[in-house]
């Protein structure tokens, strides 16, 4: 029995779907649901809508006027590409021929290792996903875009060209009023302050506060907050559990607390939060926008041919496992490979608070 015959891009995508069940899915995953395009650009539109406008009145028998589309902005761009390999050396098939008894009780493990290097490959593709829509989700200083450099390669895409973004719904607390200021602090008249602008602006409202655990720590210290729970309960408590803070904004400010507390390691190896410390992004209810998948070289040139079918798979929408033979020497390769990039259509219904 050879590797290849068992070790396979269809074995490997079926380990994965088969793994799924278990799997705690990231948030943006579904902020962002997934759907796939031919190509490379990417072209959505942003916020067309906004408040109602009334219709104009006009005399019996006169020509209807036209109304303008004023908030209507296309955007168009390239996505990015990533593609990422392991090797099984010559050395490494050696050691499997060894065990390629089927009913060696060393096989199964020798299997499972090399289905969890592909594994590894695949969560990588959905870290590289989730990493895209945190960065328009959490926009450090409001500077709406992603961007990820490494391996010679700039990933830099402006989400926010003309500022209007970053001037009408990123909201910077400076002074006393930052949150670690646990006495003149005061988190519901930032957050309504917050949700009236967004609501004038696009006639939503945010219902969802999304914040990683340190940022919603700070909430339950500041004496407004703690204040607001003893005023209603008459209780004398030296602090809030979490339970009791989210009661107090949902009953306050009308906002259910979503705490995400995933991390990853970028290209060198550093871990990272998805969700910044000292930011909180204020949400709608329902989608954001899109996580588009484009058709990668592997998909499009060997996934449709009947002869290299075999060799590509396709799991999680858009993400291609490839594998070739190098001839000499001798090595099996495995490929994880995407092209993605998020929409942000309902933009300009997210505030971000920089709180700390």
């Amino acid at each position: 029995m050879r590797i290849t015959e068992v070790f396979t891009p269809a074995s490997i995508a079926y380990k994965w779907n088969e793994a799924q069940s278990n799997r705690i899915p990231y948030l943006g995953e579904g902020l962002f649901p997934a759907m796939q395009k031919a190509g490379l650009d990417l072209r959505w539109i942003k916020g067309s809508h906004g408040l109602p406008v009334s219709l104009m009145p006009t005399a019996f028998d006169a020509q209807a006027t036209f109304r303008d589309r004023p908030g209507l902005e296309i955007t168009e761009t390239e996505m990015p590409f990533f593609r990422e390999g392991f090797k099984i050396k010559e050395r490494d098939r050696q050691e499997l021929l060894r065990i390629s008894e089927i009913n060696d009780p060393y096989l199964q493990q020798a299997v499972a290792n090399l289905y969890n290097d592909s594994a590894e490959l695949i969560e990588g593709a959905l870290v590289v996903s989730e990493r895209e829509r945190m960065q328009l989700l959490f926009p450090l200083n409001g500077n709406m875009g992603i961007s990820i450099k490494a391996n010679g390669v700039d990933y830099t895409y402006n989400y926010d060209p003309s500022g209007d973004w970053k001037t009408g719904n990123f909201f910077e607390l400076t002074g006393q009023a930052v949150w670690t200021d646990k006495t003149h602090a005061d988190p519901f008249r930032d957050i309504r302050t917050a949700k009236k602008a967004i609501n004038a602006k696009t006639g939503s409202t945010p219902v969802y506060a999304v914040m990683n655990s340190e940022t919603f720590d700070l909430i339950g210290q500041i004496d407004a907050v703690k204040n607001r729970w003893l005023t209603v309960n008459g209780l004398t408590l030296g602090y809030l559990t979490d339970d009791q803070i989210i009661d107090i904004l949902k009953n306050t400010v009308s906002i259910t607390p979503v705490i995400y507390d995933k991390q990853f390691k970028d290209e060198s190896g550093v871990v990272s939060k998805f969700v910044p410390d000292g930011y909180v992004a204020l949400i709608p209810d329902g989608a954001l926008g899109q996580t588009v998948y484009g058709v990668t070289p592997e998909q499009a040139d060997l996934y449709g041919n009947e002869a290299a079918k075999s060799k590509v798979a396709i799991v999680n929408t858009g993400i291609a496992i490839t594998q070739t033979v190098d001839e000499h020497p001798v090595n099996l390769n495995t490929f994880a490979s995407e092209i993605v990039l998020p929409s942000y259509e309902r933009m300009d219904e997210v505030a971000l608070l920089k709180v700390k």
